[in-house]
């Protein structure tokens, strides 16, 4: 049994802001009250389960000064597991998870072999089991992630895919993606789609201008993204399905959804912190460590994703946490895979780059990395806290600060934030009950 006493809870589901107890039994939230108001109600609670469980104790938390909000839910995340665990497993990207306080995640299925099948789908699953929080996995919309050939979106849903993405890879057979809308539409799920139109890109990972020329190259431009943004809210606006565009990175793009969300709910997008704090200036400094894709582009841009932001456009925020080795980020620019990892700074970078400097209050931020991401994709009840609910919590201090190490909890280190101080250093990751000791490494 826990007691967390003295805290600032912030649950944006329910809009509640304020200072409250919380007790929490079998993994479950059993009461939230006003502080100071549950101790006689844990030491009668243990008094009943006393002869049950001699051996159970009442673990307290004092969060005196920290912010309690639900644990947090990233939906697009790259774990490597199966087929490339070098860069990282699922066991370390869980790792990394609690270490950023999330405690819901949701794998991407560029694998080897892909989440195209039922049994990759169940081994990433069982496998997550063992994490301690909760992994869920995506499906692929075509077998291979080759764009020729739907998988069986429906067998893989019920095998435990959350939503269907070949992340990584553009779907642009406009037949296919017809196809996949009217399927996806009819299972009642998402499509999450990677927009980089292959015609219009001569070198992915840097935006076509300054920065690729001043590594040799033409980069990607703004179009390729656009192109295909546009396409796919047609298309989803005429067969009725859901589609998210993940990691957006144009100004013209977030336009385009806020257009479309007027009339057309079930249009979303999802923006990562690197493309809210960095543009592509980041390349002269942090080279390959800057490389990803979409690429970061202009400041008008940057601009764009925050605003999108503020005002509802974007829901969700998603790291796109992308590990990959030392070796292969030290390759030349162009032969250097793209992305970055993002579980262990997204929390701080939000606070730093969007409350802190006054574009959304915490609420809101909070809102964007919760209950948002778990309603779009039906995750259940995770990412609110309630009575009866999950006992999924991060406790955290808003403006304390931790310097970004070269040490993470994640395989990998590739991060253009080391070094760096971020607010909002994490001192407890609570998922079902279980407590993650942050600063303990425990």
């Amino acid at each position: 049994m826990i007691l967390i006493k003295n805290g600032r809870l912030m649950d944006p589901a329910s809009k509640t802001d304020g200072y409250r107890d919380i007790l929490i039994h079998e993994g479950r939230i059993a009461k939230i009250g006003f502080c100071g108001t549950l101790d006689d109600m844990a030491a009668e609670a243990m008094a009943y389960y006393a002869d049950s469980d001699p051996q159970g104790q009442l673990c307290e938390i004092d969060a005196g000064g920290m912010i309690v909000a639900p644990g947090l839910v990233d939906a697009h995340v790259h774990f490597r597991d199966p087929g490339f665990t070098k860069k990282e497993d699922i066991h370390t990207g869980a790792e990394a998870a609690k270490h950023g306080g999330f405690t819901s995640v949701v794998m991407m299925g560029n694998t080897e072999p892909h989440m195209d099948n039922p049994e990759t789908i169940r081994y990433a699953l069982e496998k997550g089991m063992e994490t301690g929080i909760r992994v869920f996995t995506c499906a692929n919309i075509t077998i291979g992630m080759n764009g020729n050939e739907l998988t069986d979106m429906e067998g893989l849903l019920k095998e435990g895919a959350v939503l269907f993405t070949d992340d990584g890879k553009p779907i642009t057979d406009e037949n296919i993606m017809r196809k996949a809308c009217l399927e996806s539409a009819r299972l009642g799920k998402v499509l999450s789609l990677h927009e980089e139109n292959p015609e219009f890109i001569t070198d992915n990972g840097i935006n076509a201008g300054e920065a690729a020329k001043l590594q040799g190259l033409k980069g990607s431009p703004r179009e390729a993204e656009i192109s295909m943004v546009k396409r796919d809210i047609e298309i989803a606006g005429e067969t009725g399905a859901h589609i998210t565009i993940q990691h957006i990175s144009t100004k013209e793009a977030v336009d385009m959804v806020r257009e479309a969300r007027k009339t057309n709910p079930r249009i979303h997008a999802e923006a990562t912190p690197h493309h809210f704090t960095l543009t592509d200036d980041a390349v002269r400094e942090w080279g390959t460590m800057a490389k990803m894709n979409p690429p970061l582009r202009k400041e008008e841009d940057r601009l764009a994703i925050i605003e999108g932001l503020a005002d509802g456009t974007i829901e969700t925020i998603a790291t796109d946490h992308a590990p990959h080795t030392a070796e292969e980020k030290a390759a030349e620019f162009s032969k250097a895979p793209s992305g970055i990892i993002g579980l262990e700074t997204s929390l701080g970078l939000g606070i730093r780059e969007l409350v802190q400097k006054g574009h959304l209050d915490l609420m809101t931020l909070l809102s964007r990395m919760t209950y948002q991401v778990a309603n779009i994709y039906e995750l259940g009840a995770v990412g609110r806290i309630f009575e009866g609910g999950p006992a999924d919590l991060v406790i955290f201090s808003e403006n304390e600060t931790r310097k970004v190490g070269e040490k993470f909890a994640s395989k990998a280190s590739n991060s253009p934030f080391i070094g760096q101080e971020l607010p909002g250093k994490i001192y407890y990751t609570i998922c079902g009950g279980r407590v993650y000791d942050i600063n303990s490494n425990s």
